[in-house]
């Protein structure tokens, strides 16, 4: 068989590297990468989709989006974040 390798570049969303498609894998921010109609993927280079952590994440984009992400530093992000979280706001419980 033929096969043809995509050489689009794309930036992973992790690090940044440009890397070619072939060499990236798919993000769906809502867990259904299957489901491909209107979609429009980000992606991430195989060493960061590694490292990704592949557990259920029900209700993480809504308590991230109830970030106030105006003007925020990355630490300053990420602290609002481990306090949602160390509250007991985490992604299992905003969804009861």
């Amino acid at each position: 068989m033929w096969q043809r390798r995509d050489q689009t570049q794309v930036t992973c969303i992790a690090c940044g590297e440009r890397v070619a498609r072939s060499d990236a894998r798919e993000y769906d921010k809502h867990g259904d990468r299957w489901s491909r109609e209107d979609k429009a993927f980000e992606h991430l280079c195989k060493p960061c989709y590694r490292d990704l952590c592949h557990q259920p994440r029900e209700g993480l984009e809504a308590m991230l989006g109830d970030i106030d992400t105006g003007a925020l530093s990355r630490e300053r992000f990420l602290a609002q974040y481990a306090e949602l979280v160390e509250n007991g706001d985490s992604p299992e419980s905003t969804d009861s």
